[in-house]
């Protein structure tokens, strides 16, 4: 499944984490604490200035218009060239969007809609770097180390997610523009890392062009949609986050519900981080080895019954821990789906399935948010925030009626093609 050269299998290497496997990790984490962290204080901005749900969720659509459009070409790119590269660029492009932000912030600005043409251009970067971001650590892991790479891999995005809002709130109360300036810091340092490993000699696409790139996207739907399991974690998840997208409200519920302000948003927000975070590093030292199916549903659902309780609240500390416990079930069903995916995939395809399952599920977020800022204004907070949570446990009823193939999978390595 991967090349790593003749010391990966070596007995004084085996059961290993390579080198650059842990530099990937670490720029993960960067990439994550300036994303979510930064993510957060516009969330508050915006909200701050205009009062109203349904901009959060238009800051959501933002960001995903640029993923939907350009995964065709994204997912092909991170097959075609050295991901590692394509990765450190975009990390580089958010860098450059960040301090635009910061420049438009520090003028004290009256208007929302620069700052969605901005979140526009933050969301063209995030398309190309996300396909070869969660291909890389894949790509450099021994395959007897997957699973705990994958665990890893969460665990310090969680760790990113927890320290990038509770700095960032704090960082918000120093000056309004100044998170901005912390995240074009922590890009540029994670595309610094990225220039102390090498490129793995993976096979590569050798096609190109725009007719191509379509093709190639088209492949890579068609393998996913062929696959009852592929296709059932997809879009299970999918629906989950599309429905239960109450994070994004946080600026409004720690305002309107909660009575807190930014340093306690920053702490909502982190209370996301924390909870997955506990599942993840419990996952990097004891995977989830067996009744890999049921669990994802179980955790779904358990996500659907936290989005409820936070709906229902009006304590900040059961609020806090209703985001803990929906985050930490989300991250057992992040770890099932992103060993999955990569695992029942060719290598060679392996770029184009993550693009695909990129705009399926990265881009789930940014619509959970536009859903959620649609149901709010529509039916309330509140209301919005139970629509997600009921809504989310009706899909795991009926996801666990069409997709047995899903619901009876046993362990991870059953999902691996036959490359004999």
């Amino acid at each position: 499944m991967n090349v790593n050269g003749a010391s990966s299998n070596s007995s004084s290497t085996a059961g290993k984490i390579p080198r650059q496997v842990k530099v990937l990790l670490t720029a993960s984490f960067f990439s994550a604490f300036a994303t979510v962290g930064q993510i957060t204080i516009i969330g508050k901005q915006v909200f701050d200035m205009t009062g109203n749900e349904l901009d959060l969720g238009l800051l959501g659509l933002a960001e995903f218009i640029p993923v939907a459009v350009l995964s065709p070409f994204t997912g092909p790119l991170a097959d075609r060239k050295d991901r590692r590269k394509v990765f450190g660029c975009a990390l580089l492009c958010e860098a450059i969007v960040s301090f635009l932000i910061f420049l438009y912030i520090a003028t004290g600005p009256t208007s929302v809609y620069p700052i969605f043409g901005l979140m526009m251009l933050f969301g063209v970067a995030r398309a190309f770097a996300t396909p070869a971001s969660r291909a890389l650590p894949i790509d450099w892991a021994p395959e007897e180390v997957v699973e705990r790479v994958v665990a890893l891999k969460s665990v310090v995005f969680q760790a990113g997610i927890i320290a990038g809002p509770a700095a960032f709130g704090f960082i918000f109360v120093a000056g309004r523009s100044i998170p901005y300036l912390a995240a074009v810091c922590a890009y540029v340092l994670a595309a610094l890392l990225l220039l102390t490993i090498g490129s793995i000699p993976i096979k590569r696409l050798e096609t190109s062009g725009t007719r191509q790139a379509f093709r190639d996207a088209l492949e890579g739907l068609r393998f996913v949609r062929s696959k009852p399991v592929l296709f059932g974690a997809i879009s299970l998840d999918l629906i989950a986050v599309l429905l239960g997208g109450a994070v994004a409200l946080l600026p409004a519920i720690a305002e309107d519900r909660l009575g807190v302000g930014a340093v306690g948003l920053g702490w909502l927000r982190a209370a996301v981080g924390i909870g997955a975070t506990v599942v993840a590093v419990s996952l990097s030292i004891r995977p989830l080895r067996t009744h890999i199916g049921r669990s994802l549903f179980v955790s779904v659902g358990i996500f659907g019954v936290g989005t409820i309780v936070l709906g229902l609240t009006t304590n900040f500390t059961l609020a806090f821990l209703a985001l803990m416990v929906l985050a930490g079930a989300d991250a057992v069903s992040v770890y099932i789906r992103a060993s999955l995916v990569p695992l029942a995939t060719p290598e060679r395809m392996r770029g184009r399935v993550l693009a695909v399952e990129g705009v399926f599920i990265g881009a789930s977020n940014e619509l959970g948010a536009v859903e959620s800022g649609l149901t709010a204004a529509a039916f309330g907070l509140v209301g919005a925030i139970l629509f997600g949570g009921i809504g989310t446990l009706a899909v795991v009823v009926v996801w666990w009626r069409f997709f047995p193939a899903l619901r009876n999978v046993e362990r991870l390595i059953d999902v691996k093609p036959d490359t004999s």
